[in-house]
């Protein structure tokens, strides 16, 4: 063990003293040569500072370790690159370089490799890079850092779901009130109360009119004197004819006139009941109260059916018909979407805000839409045969022309004008220009629009090179 761990020791005293210049085997090479013979000369601005023991400590200015050392400056050509280097021109035998451009993208150029201001090192454009179809080429390790994403054309239903606010209101035709068409006074409030609910033929109030009791006893009395001359006549028969059509038209129930053709007797008073299933909204009767002819006893409404007003943008009216299908949701029911119809375009505008009035039709079974809340309204629109479209995010549109780039693998790509139709959901349907399997750029096309751009600005530069003897 002795033997083994002077051993190891002397290995490691040599390998220290070799790389610290201390120790020259003879088959070796003096580290200067091997410098000179495989490295060149760092060169270029100092772009930052590093640790002098190539421990990860940067800076950008100089400044010292905790021992009082210097850190390294870091010239341009010493840091790292991720462009592909250009090869020499024997070496590769395969592409030659043209020129080289400015990494910045300035229309300048050099026959020979050189660095700008910064420091940073021309561009080599090789042959075969640029061609005449019109399309540009960009390498591989730049499409990859930019993330250009390409998909497939094809084709797809184009919808366009407009948004808008909207707002519970009650069916105007589901709304009624108790309100006697008579002088009277009130004997006994039933049980419903505001909000609550009551059933068609619930008792609502029991009233008493001397109007009323003066025309019954009229019918009472022609009733029984129609029975007395003709014993085989039926209900309705003769002058009692007059007095029943009196009480129906003041509203009178039906019951009550029923009573006093059978037994000839005039009740005191007489039941009001519930005209539909609903909810009380107002309740203006108390017992002993007396009414005038038209005064509202009870107001009530029956919400299994709601309407939502919505307020459409002026630009989505023409999108927009009777009978299409609407989607509501509602802070107060989160999660919960209400299936509705439209049933109603108002045929104005409101001029305050520009925006045309919708009223929805919704079945509101269990109530869970109560007036005067908010809700939020989505009417999908669009046809349903599908259309040559693309993602939007592929479209370059200039203003004055739409452009899409082409994949033509490679790292090549085509510009070609396209015309686009109608929009909806994210796509664009294309009329001309592509067709359904072409493959195009849906993300990083500004970046290869820019590179196509730049090319076709040195073209006159390419000729100048040319030029030359």
């Amino acid at each position: 063990m002795a033997t083994v761990a002077a051993l190891v020791a002397a290995m490691g005293a040599g390998v220290w003293a070799g790389q610290h210049g201390l120790l020259t085997l003879p088959w070796a090479e003096p580290p200067a040569a091997m410098d000179t013979a495989h490295s060149t000369k760092p060169s270029g601005a100092v772009i930052y500072y590093r640790d002098p023991d190539m421990r990860p400590f940067y800076a950008l200015v100089p400044r010292k370790t905790d021992d009082g050392r210097d850190y390294v400056p870091v010239l341009a050509s010493e840091d790292v690159s991720f462009d592909p280097k250009p090869l020499p021109e024997a070496a590769s035998g395969e592409r030659k370089i043209k020129f080289y451009r400015n990494p910045m993208g300035l229309p300048d150029t050099s026959t020979v490799p050189k660095k700008d201001s910064m420091g940073m090192d021309y561009i080599p454009v090789y042959d075969g890079e640029e061609s005449d179809d019109g399309s540009v080429t960009v390498s591989p390790g730049k499409l990859q850092r930019t993330g250009v994403e390409t998909t497939l054309v094809g084709r797809h239903v184009l919808t366009h779901t407009i948004k808008a606010p909207g707002v519970v209101e009650l069916d105007e035709r589901r709304v009624a009130v108790v309100a006697p068409r008579y002088d009277g006074f009130i004997a006994k409030v039933g049980p419903a109360t505001t909000a609550t609910h009551v059933r068609k033929g619930d008792e609502l109030v029991t009233l008493f009119s001397q109007e009323v009791v003066g025309w019954a006893a009229n019918l009472s009395v022609e009733n029984i004197g129609d029975r007395r001359s003709s014993p085989t006549a039926g209900d309705g028969n003769g002058r009692s004819f007059g007095a029943a059509r009196r009480l129906e038209n003041l509203g009178v129930p039906a019951d009550f006139i029923e009573i006093i053709r059978k037994t000839g007797q005039v009740p005191n008073t007489f039941v009001v009941r519930a005209p539909l299933d609903g909810v009380v909204l107002e309740r203006n009767a108390v017992d002993g109260q007396a009414f005038k002819s038209g005064d509202v006893l009870f107001r009530m409404a029956d919400h299994s059916v709601v309407w939502m007003m919505a307020d459409l943008s002026e630009g989505d009216i023409d999108a927009i018909a009777v009978g299409q299908d609407v989607q509501v949701t509602t802070r107060a029911r989160p999660g919960r979407i209400f299936k509705g119809i439209v049933a109603v375009i108002y045929p104005h505008l409101m001029k305050e805000t520009r925006t045309a009035r919708v009223r929805i039709e919704l079945a509101n079974a269990d109530l869970a839409l109560l007036p005067d809340m908010y809700g939020d309204v989505a009417i999908t629109t669009g046809e349903q045969d599908p259309v040559v479209a693309v993602p939007i995010s592929a479209v370059i549109d200039s203003g004055s022309r739409q452009v899409v780039l082409v994949d033509r693998s490679e790292g090549r790509f085509e510009p070609r004008a396209v015309r686009v139709g109608r929009k909806g959901d994210g796509y664009a349907e294309i009329l001309d220009g592509i067709a359904e399997g072409d493959r195009v750029v849906v993300n990083g096309n500004f970046l290869i629009d820019a590179e196509s751009n730049l090319q076709a600005a040195l073209k006159p530069f390419e000729q100048a090179t040319e030029s030359k003897p």
